[in-house]
């Protein structure tokens, strides 16, 4: 699979957030998708097609670790990178324990980010 032929999806309730990490995964030859809610990425039809999450944890509605349950429950095996900006360990060891790639408190640093896609990507 080439790099423009796989899609992350960044879902986080910060607009300029999702702007941001859309410019920096496209601008790495990603196609990118955005969604401003757990319950939008799961509305859309076309997002069970994507190849990584960069997820936030603390969002309106369904959090991220919610979302990673449900689509666990559901079959959907998304490889997911998380993003916060409140931290704690028993955050990050439920959601690794979950089988996220990477769990991130913001800001971080970009090269971090990448490579913890490429590697959920098995792109490494």
């Amino acid at each position: 699979m080439t790099k423009s032929g796989i899609t992350i999806c960044v879902v986080d309730d910060d607009p300029s957030v999702c702007k941001a990490l859309s410019r920096l995964i496209k601008s790495s030859g990603f196609s990118v998708k955005t969604y401003g809610s757990a319950q939008e990425f799961l509305d859309d039809d076309h997002s069970m097609g994507s190849d990584l999450l960069v997820l936030d944890v603390r969002m309106p509605g369904m959090n991220g670790l919610k979302l990673q349950n449900h689509l666990a429950a559901s079959g959907h095996k998304i490889p997911i990178v998380f993003i916060t900006a409140y931290e704690n360990g028993m955050t990050k060891t439920k959601a690794t324990a979950a089988g996220a790639v990477a769990f991130f408190q913001k800001p971080f640093d970009e090269k971090d980010l990448l490579g913890a896609i490429y590697k959920g990507l098995n792109l490494t």
